[in-house]
């Protein structure tokens, strides 16, 4: 057995009718970055509840670092971002600050000094500004979002569990927030964080977690998952001017299972049983000139709309997590 962060054992929770999370199971190992992933309303948020114990699971069992998640002192050990965000806006920066690192027990000296050098890495005090001298509600979104982000990470936590965090974010805040990730893992810290962009969990994550209606859909090292999907998707790309030729080729359902066009290029998975050389010689009957023809690994959000579909998509959409 690895060592693990998080160990979710069949959990289940239900509101009234409703069926947020049904046996879920799964494991995060230690130093991880770890995505769980789906859409809007699969179950996403009320999971990182229930391990936060926010909220309490119907059934099934949860431990962190090897405890049940209820032991005294485990949320010490656990740095969290919400989804909703949350601070003060009439009050200072570094008020703020030392004030949610106080609730964490972090001493007043210790506090400061880790507050500066956040503050300084995420672009909050340059030698131009210093921006914790603002009331928060003089802060652009995104300045506020790095604001809770140090919030969470003051008390140097173990465990940090991100929800939605590149929700809003432009994309230079957005790479400092991915740099921030990357030094944590570094550090030997787990980060789990919830998102339904899954570019960002590609580029990120060590091992996901696809979760839809409440149930998980598939979970694994991302090489692996890929790796699973990756010997029936083509990449194709013909000039831009010769592809309404191909269209007719790619609807052929004997050939041509799904389509993403990317613009650039199209991401063509294989029907069952089709040969990828059949496809070549039929775009190539059509005069079209191609640019690229590569069997490739398919993208996490190709294989996202392949096991939750699209349809699970919109009904996502407006849901809760």
């Amino acid at each position: 057995m690895p060592d693990l962060a998080i160990d979710i054992r069949n959990v289940a929770k239900r509101y009234a009718e409703h069926v947020a999370v049904h046996d879920l199971s799964l494991q995060v190992p230690r130093g991880a970055v770890y995505g769980l992933l789906g859409p809007n309303g699969a179950g996403k948020t009320t999971t990182i509840r229930m391990i936060l114990n926010i909220i309490v699971p119907d059934s099934g069992t949860i431990e962190l670092f090897g405890q049940p998640h209820l032991s005294n002192g485990m949320t010490d050990r656990i740095g969290y971002l919400p989804e909703e965000r949350g601070l003060y806006k009439k009050m200072q920066v570094r008020r703020v600050l030392r004030f949610l690192a106080e609730l964490k027990g972090v001493p007043a000296k210790v506090a400061d000094q880790r507050i500066e050098q956040w503050m300084e890495r995420l672009q909050l005090k340059t030698p131009e500004k210093d921006w914790g001298l603002a009331k928060i509600d003089e802060l652009s979104r995104g300045m506020q979002q790095k604001v809770q982000f140090i919030g969470t990470l003051l008390h140097d936590p173990d465990l940090v569990i991100l929800d939605e965090p590149f929700s809003g974010l432009d994309p230079i805040n957005a790479q400092a927030l991915k740099d921030t990730i990357v030094d944590l893992k570094a550090r030997g810290k787990t980060v789990i964080f919830s998102t339904h962009l899954m570019d960002n969990a590609e580029r990120l994550c060590d091992a996901v977690c696809i979760i839809a209606r409440g149930g998980k859909v598939l979970d694994g090292a991302v090489s692996a998952v890929k790796a699973a999907h990756g010997s029936k998707v083509v990449a194709l790309s013909v000039a831009g001017d010769s592809r309404s030729a191909i269209a007719g080729v790619l609807a052929d359902r004997s050939l041509v299972a799904r389509v993403d066009d990317q613009n650039r290029f199209y991401e063509i998975n294989l029907a069952p049983g089709a040969d990828p050389q059949l496809l070549l010689r039929r775009v190539m009957e059509t005069g079209a000139p191609i640019q690229r023809f590569e069997l490739v690994q398919p993208s996490l959000h190709q294989i996202f709309l392949e096991k939750v579909g699209a349809s699970g998509v919109e009904e996502g959409m407006s849901g809760q997590g």
